[in-house]
């Protein structure tokens, strides 16, 4: 494209003349001016095509956090996999990214090519690292779990066992090869019997100072290595292969930074890294942290830094988040589960998509005080909406996206997903300040000044084009309510457990997008069309 060409998207915040019903408390909205400006000449980022990921754990019923226990039978041992919600729940992305591992999965073996030895469950023991025994994952269990993921068209990375082999060192870290024999077995059973496995993944939070043991990162470099061999030969002639992903842990600079250096030969198609920057889920501040735009901004320096060093390693990697659940330690019940999540959690989406990372893992899909469904119902939270809006809504193309006016408004756009236009995500942390958007584009360039009502065809200008708009409100203005409104109507499963469907409001482009306070809005716009989302 021409440099000399520019193509931008402003939206002028004015009057509106249409609302929405909001939990903005018992004062009188203020409503404030302002501007949201989306450079179109060229998109700044580009997602998998199925960025939305969960996670599926291996914690038992015994995982106790500040004297809660919220995992109840939401293991990858225990989970009911007929359960008609979670069915449709997974299906209804077609397909979602689903990834299994967590803390224990550096203390599970496979029960194949393991003879002489019993298979057992996960056991409280206080002397053991993460206060449990090891485990096994039974390959009765692994063929149930598979049934499940071809049945729900889910898209499976699966998260290795590091530890084996290792020996702990004089400076408390782990070190000594990785032992590959048995999780090579594990792969050979999983060829054989011809499921399908979209990533491996090798190791959980074992990178930099780790959580409960560490590997330097020459070392992990040297088993993602083996890893990649072992994938290259076990499926040897498979037109597709695997992903080869590491390591699953928080970032470090240095010591990632090491990692792909010592990767850099193809060797490692996914790096993945960690995210509960509000802290623990005792903390009785996670509410200020998510409203609190300056405290959201931090986490850019972990994407910014990241991207950095890909960029200038001029390797092929690409970054996913693996797991994300915000307040480590199961989440906050009523917090990490409730509408007040989803500004957290979409804002997340949207700043972590501008760094150029391919995929986000949410943890969990179920399990803790955190997950997307209900641990013992299965109902969706309202952070389940707000994945399946962003997965139909948000395409692969990331435009440049600034506000300025007020601090509340968090702005993201995207090319629209299979759509023609943009999508635009907007987010109002202010409990009493109502947002008005009025959008007008123009394009420019240096002879002539050229709107982009003249570019579309004689047809479109004899009308008026409409966009679609979903608002997002806590049922009651409840910032901890598990129930969201959808355009001021409750989502909720059917009594057979379908996944509602998602109307939108249908708004003429002559009318302004009113965000009142505490919501969230997604607006597909078709009249505007930027160069990124037509090529």
């Amino acid at each position: 494209m021409d440099s000399s060409f520019c193509w931008c998207l402003i939206i002028v915040v004015g009057l509106v003349g249409h609302f929405v019903d909001g939990g903005g408390g018992s004062s009188p909205p203020v409503v404030v001016r302002g501007t949201v400006f989306i450079n179109g000449s060229v998109g700044i980022a580009k997602t998998d095509a199925n960025f939305i990921c969960a996670t599926l754990d291996w914690w038992p019923p015994e995982k106790c956090d500040y004297g809660t226990c919220s995992w109840d039978h939401a293991s990858l041992l225990n989970l009911d996999l007929n359960n008609a919600i979670l069915v449709n729940a997974v299906r209804a992305f077609w397909p979602l990214k689903i990834r299994l591992g967590g803390t224990l999965q550096d203390k599970v073996t496979y029960d194949v090519g393991v003879s002489g030895k019993s298979c057992n469950s996960f056991v409280v023991n206080a002397s053991e690292m993460f206060g449990f025994s090891q485990g096994c994952l039974p390959m009765a269990r692994w063929d149930q779990l598979n049934k499940f993921f071809q049945r729900t068209r889910a898209t499976v990375i699966f998260g290795l066992n590091a530890l084996n082999g290792r020996v702990t060192l004089k400076d408390g870290s782990v070190g000594g090869p990785w032992n590959s024999s048995n999780a090579e077995a594990f792969i050979r059973y999983t060829i054989d019997h011809r499921y399908r496995i979209h990533g491996w993944e090798l190791g959980n939070e074992l990178s930099g100072r780790g959580i409960g043991a560490s590997i330097g990162a020459d070392q992990y470099a040297s088993d993602v290595a083996s890893l990649h061999n072992m994938i290259h030969n076990l499926y040897r002639g498979s037109r597709v292969k695997p992903l080869v992903i590491a390591p699953g842990g928080f970032f470090d600079a240095a010591w990632y930074q090491e990692l792909i250096i010592k990767t850099k030969r193809n060797l490692m198609d996914v790096i993945t890294h960690h995210i509960y920057n509000l802290g623990p889920g005792v903390d009785e501040h996670l509410i200020e942290k998510i409203l609190d735009p300056s405290y959201l901004d931090g986490e850019a320096k972990v994407f910014s830094d990241l991207q950095g060093i890909l960029r200038s390693s001029s390797t092929s990697t690409r970054a996913w988040v693996g797991e994300a659940g915000g307040a480590y330690n199961s989440g906050r019940n009523l917090v990490t589960n409730s509408f007040v999540f989803s500004f957290w959690y979409l804002d997340q989406l949207g700043m972590s998509s501008k760094f150029d990372t391919k995929a986000y893992c949410r943890q969990s899909l179920i399990g803790g005080n955190y997950g997307l469904l209900n641990t013992t119902t299965f109902q969706p939270n309202p952070d389940y909406y707000s994945a399946l809006l962003w997965h139909r809504l948000m395409g692969r193309v990331v435009l440049s996206t600034t506000f300025s006016g007020t601090s509340s408004i968090r702005a993201y756009a995207h090319c629209a997903k299979n759509f023609r236009g943009i999508t635009l995500l907007l987010i109002n942390l202010s409990s009493n300040t109502t947002v008005q958007a009025v959008v007008t584009s123009e394009s420019y360039n240096q002879t002539a000044k050229v709107t982009e009502v003249d570019r579309m065809p004689g047809a479109w200008r004899k009308g008026v084009q409409t966009r679609e708009e979903y608002h997002l409100t806590a049922k009651d203005g409840n910032l901890h309510s598990h129930t969201v409104l959808l355009n001021g109507k409750a989502l909720d499963v059917s009594q057979s457990g379908s996944i509602p469907a998602f109307k939108p409001i249908i708004v003429s482009e002559r009318e302004p997008i009113s965000i009142v306070p505490f919501s969230i809005v997604f607006a597909r716009i078709p009249y505007i069309d930027p160069y990124p989302c037509r090529i």
